[in-house]
């Protein structure tokens, strides 16, 4: 039987990150967006309160969480601050490809020290010129006797140049290979060769660290292989198809954000004799809100939910982050809209709330992208 009820150990989690990001993210949220700046003491009080690396299993000292668990959790942190949920996310996009092909001795190296230190992973697979298309990954993986050597460049990626461990996928068949041709390596973040390009001046998502990485002639042992050669690409697609969820379940939390901040000043401010929220345009606006939120957590819990039985559902993925993200930037514009004219002022949090949910639409795979994944499984 299916039950939309929270389990007593998952009402607590909720409570715990609900508490944390009251008292934590959300007095920090609006400095960290102005300076652009990485949340490293929030992280690091998250990770002594137990609420860091959610997906990594506890035989290496993470939280082991369910995945409907880590959307109620990812919720809640993004209810603070989209920016400083990403990282978050970052980790989950940059620990799950090990966890799905690595080797028991690969996992025990790499992600062991991860539940002893607030470390930070990384997904490396977007270029320049390889973004929704990822079969145009130009980075190379050149084999030579017991290693390979990785030359490239990779942009728009989190954590970039500062993670611990990253998840690069590079050329290892012909030129024109495509999909075929991309095998998956980890680096760590002192590979001779490998630096940090440009840093990301974004719209919004600010707390979040977005960076150029730059591969002059990385060595990679051939142990540090991620699966076979040219199994990069479906690495990388069931990847994306276990963490578009959390995207999903980060833009409910910040579409629930600005609903709440809209609905309470709807209920202070007053126009021409009366509050905002009894004139029938704005009562019908929180109403059109309130029940997208309910949607999409509704789609978010239930592309968990197949998950945790053990069949990641593409198409729910997507349907996932498609829907919860479009819904996050109609209700952040409708939001401010309610705010007016002090919505477009710092002051408040409509503006940045507004800025930080059009990323949401682009990440993980833009909308379009999301559609390709979800029209290719009801059509075949």
């Amino acid at each position: 039987m299916i039950s939309f009820e929270m389990t007593d150990e998952q009402k607590q989690m909720q409570d715990v990150a609900r508490k944390f990001t009251r008292n934590q993210i959300i007095p920090a949220a609006a400095e960290l967006d102005e300076k652009a700046q990485m949340p490293v003491d929030i992280i690091k009080g998250a990770f002594e309160f137990g609420l860091w690396n959610l997906n990594l299993p506890e035989q290496y000292g993470g939280m082991g969480l369910d995945h409907l668990t880590e959307a109620i959790l990812l919720e809640e942190i993004a209810y603070g601050c989209l920016g400083v949920c990403g990282a978050w996310a970052g980790n989950s996009l940059g620990l799950t490809p090990i966890l799905l092909a690595g080797t028991d001795e690969q996992k025990q190296r790499w992600l062991c020290p991860f539940g002893e230190a607030p470390l930070f992973a990384a997904f490396c697979i977007t270029e320049p010129n390889a973004g929704s298309d990822v079969s145009a990954v130009r980075t190379t993986a050149r084999r030579e006797k017991e290693e390979y050597i990785l030359n490239g460049v990779k942009h728009f990626i989190t954590h970039g140049g500062i993670a611990q461990m990253h998840v690069v996928f590079a050329r290892t068949g012909e030129p024109n290979s495509g999909a075929k041709g991309l095998t998956a390596f980890l680096v760590p973040r002192d590979a001779p060769g490998l630096s940090v390009g440009k840093i990301e001046n974004k719209m919004g998502d600010r707390a979040s660290h977005i960076s150029e990485i730059i591969f002059e002639d990385v060595h990679v042992p051939v142990r540090d292989r991620l699966g076979a050669e040219g199994q990069g690409f479906k690495i990388s697609m069931q990847t994306l198809d276990r963490t578009r969820m959390c995207i999903g379940a980060a833009a409910v939390g910040v579409a629930r954000r600005a609903y709440e901040e809209a609905l309470e000043y709807s209920k202070q401010r007053v126009q021409f004799g009366k509050p905002l929220f009894k004139h029938q345009a704005i009562a019908f606006m929180l109403a059109d809100m309130a029940t997208e939120i309910e949607a999409a957590r509704g789609l978010v819990w239930q592309a968990a939910w197949k998950m945790d039985q053990g069949d990641a559902d593409p198409k729910l993925g997507a349907m996932a982050k498609l829907y919860a993200g479009d819904a996050a930037m109609k209700i952040t514009v409708d939001a401010l809209q309610i705010f007016g004219g002090y919505g477009y002022m710092k002051e408040y949090p409509m503006e940045k709330l507004m800025r930080d949910a059009k990323i949401l639409q682009i990440y993980e795979g833009t909308q379009q992208v999301q559609r390709m994944v979800i029209s290719a499984r009801i059509t075949s």
